[in-house]
This record gives structure tokens, sequence and C-alpha cells, in this order.
């Protein structure tokens, strides 16, 4: 048996407007370029590629399974620029094959840096998809699929979940493969799915190379990889960018075609299925325990962390933002703590990346910045300008503290005015 487990991230990050050093004000976001990249991707991608899910599904009687990790950064620019994206995620929810999955609600770093911060975004994403969808998660996927063995002992606090998705990186799987169910060393409950990277990334970035020897890709010669996973997998976990389709792959390289075919290739097997993540954990148990000592990704070659902190600006950037946490919570202002979430998504970081070469084309991909080095100098002049936003934030509290303290005594004063005229009139 061979079950396909479709997973799709869905993201993109609120960019920061150009702000230098003189500015003042925390119009720190650039709603123009937001909006325009969002029409832009949903034109190109979300609405085409959540019709032909629709269709998919209901061609195949319910036989075609997928699932989304959507994050609460692109929930929001979907309702202001392009709500008719939501309204077709809500359709595809209303299909009963279609599961969301729980993931941190700013894509951030939280989990390296601030477990609470950390616990405070999974809970506030996983309340934002049960308003929006009616489902509660129980899958999680950490952003960018960042994992290692102190992940699950956090998860298994938060309650709720019953896996993790992670990546199959050959280091850590050694002489098995990511076609099976694991579980953790340092979870009872929690099980592991992890992702398929050599037949996922077929799909999302090898598909238009015309200097790949499979091109041209077609869904038959796919599902004749699928097809030959039986007998030495249970599962085929596919975990990719949503903008493959449309975006990331053009519709003129056929990816929609080929996507229109898959299901149909694949179900031709009588022993291929369909499988939500929480329909694949529940058929298959696990086989063995995958020991994660240290943190993996999904990112380029390494799958590690250094298209985040790969070097000494990233470091940087990362270490002052998480040093405001107490700072910025101290104040107890809303839109402060907002704004310095916003900041902790991780494609700020991605900007300031050095790395180039083979993954060189990735990193430039949706950057609106001339080089990592503007990327850097941009941030950190918004960083700095919320760092004295909180200064100032906190020095009024003492007096804001004060007038409450005079509204409270006023308060008192005037009720114990009130029951003596009471107490007057009863005797």
């Amino acid at each position: 048996m061979a079950s396909v487990c479709f997973y799709f991230q869905v993201h993109q990050p609120q960019r920061l407007r150009h702000y230098n050093i003189f500015d003042r004000g925390d119009n720190y976001l650039d709603d123009y370029k937001n909006a325009e990249i969002c029409r832009k991707v949903a034109n190109k991608c979300y609405l085409p590629a959540n019709k032909l899910m629709l269709e998919l599904i209901r061609k195949h009687k319910r036989k075609f399974r997928i699932s989304y990790s959507i994050t609460g950064v692109l929930l929001e620019q979907l309702e202001r620029f392009a709500p008719e994206v939501l309204t077709t995620f809500k359709q595809l929810a209303d299909t009963g094959c279609v599961e969301f999955l729980g993931e941190t609600y700013h894509h951030s770093l939280a989990f390296l840096y601030s477990k609470d911060e950390f616990i405070e975004q999974v809970k506030a994403h996983r309340q934002t998809i049960k308003q929006l969808f009616g489902q509660t998660p129980r899958i999680f996927r950490n952003t960018e699929l960042i994992y290692n063995n102190g992940l699950p002992p956090i998860i298994d606090q938060i309650g709720g979940f019953d896996a993790i998705i992670a990546e199959g990186a050959d280091h850590i799987l050694g002489y098995r493969n990511a076609n099976f169910v694991y579980r953790p060393p340092t979870s009872t409950k929690l099980k592991l799915l992890l992702k398929n990277y050599r037949l996922s990334d077929d799909i999302a970035f090898r598909f238009s190379n015309r200097d790949w020897s499979q091109w041209p890709l077609t869904a038959d010669k796919f599902a004749s990889w699928i097809n030959a996973v039986n007998g030495c997998g249970n599962v085929v976990n596919l975990f990719m960018d949503y903008e493959t389709f449309g975006e990331h792959q053009w519709e003129d390289t056929g990816i929609f075609n080929f996507l229109r075919h898959l299901p149909q290739a694949i179900l031709r097997h009588p022993d291929n299925n369909f499988k939500t993540p929480s329909e694949v954990i529940r058929t298959y148990p696990p086989v063995d325990t995958v020991d994660v000592p240290y943190t993996i990704s999904w990112a380029d070659i390494e799958r590690d962390l250094s298209a985040w902190r790969g070097n000494s600006m990233q470091e940087n950037a990362l270490a002052e933002l998480y040093r405001l946490e107490g700072k910025v919570k101290n104040t107890e202002n809303a839109g402060l703590i907002d704004i310095w979430r916003r900041l902790q998504t991780s494609d700020h970081f991605y900007y300031m990346c050095t790395k180039w070469f083979a993954d060189g084309d990735v990193h430039k991909y949706f950057n609106h910045y001339n080089s990592p080095y503007d990327a850097y100098i941009n941030f950190m002049n918004v960083l700095d300008n919320l760092d004295r936003s909180c200064s100032e934030a906190i020095l009024k509290k003492p007096q804001r503290i004060y007038e409450l303290s005079a509204e409270r005594q006023s308060k008192t004063s005037n009720d114990n005015v009130v029951n003596s005229l009471c107490f007057s009139e009863r005797t």
C-alpha cells in the first residue's frame, strides 16, 4: 500500500517599507507592495489551484485528499486584499477532504528563541484556523519544518496535537527512508511524518528544468515512482510550497495540467490512495524512532538553519529582536506587541541571507531588497524605532498607573458618598 499525503505550505510575509534612520512613527509595513504581491499570487496560484483542487476532489468522489498550513500573516492579507481566496479555502474545508495544520501564527523562529512566545503563537494560530475553517489542527508543522528533539515535548505541553511534520533528511534517517510513520524519542504520544524530499522536489523545483534527465515530468511517470514504493513503504509525503503551482512553476510549464491528471494516474494502481496527515497516522503505526539531536529544516541543500542564521547580520538581527521580548511585553501595549511579532516572520531574515550558488535563485525570489545588507539595515532601523517606542511607552506607564489609581480612588469616594446617602435615606 502506498498512500500519498499532500501537504502545502501557504505563506506570504508582510514586507517592510523602506525605513531609514531618520524616520519616526509606527508605519512600518509596505501595504502597497504587500497588496500587489498578495493579489498577484492569488491570481497566479491560489485561485486557479484551489479551483482545480475542488474539481479533483469532486471528480474522484472524495478519494483525492490534501492538507494545508496557512500562516496567520497571510490569512490577514487575504482578508484585506483577496477575500475571494479565503472563500475558496472555506469551500475546500467544507468538502471534508482537506485538513488544516497548525503552526506559528507569524511564521516565526520563536521555537529557537522563546518557548513562551512560541506557545502563544501556536495557540493563536490554532484559534484562527478554528474560527475560519471550523477545524482544530491536530497535526503540527513548525516554520520551514524546523525540528529537533526539543520540539515534541513543547508540542505535548501545548496539547491537542497527534503528530509533527518534519524534513526527511538523509543524515537523520541513515539506512531508513521517509516512507514510513516514525516517532520521536522525546514523546510517547506524538508521531512523525517525514517529507520525501526527492519526489517533492521533483515537482517543486525540477518540474520545468529542461536540463533534468527526467524532463518532461508527466503524471504517468510520477505515478510509476509512487507505485515503486509499494513493498518498501506505507506513505509518500509530498510536502511543498503551494506557490509551486502557477508562481514558482508558471502555468505555461504545464504544472496545472500535470496536477489535473496526477490523481487519476496514481489511483489507477489498486494499492494506492490519498490520505490527509491525520488519516495517515491513524492507518499506519510507527515503525521506529527517529533521533534528531541537532536542528534540521527543509531549506536549501544543507537542510539546516543557515538560510536564517548563516551570517553575522542575521544572528545580530535575531538576537536584538528577541532581546526586546521582555521590554515590549512590559509595555502592555497591544500595538507594539503586534508589530514586534510581525518582525519575527522568518522571511525578514531570509532576505539577509548571503548564500548564493545553487540556492541563489530561491533566496532572490520575492526579495524586494537590492542586497542582504539593505535588508539588514532596513530591519534594524525599524527595530531601533520600535525599541524607542517601547521605552517611551514604559515611561508613560507610571503616570497611567497613577491616573488609574486616582480614578479608582475618586470612584470609591463617590461610591462611599452614594452609600452614605442611601443609608441616610433608609434610617
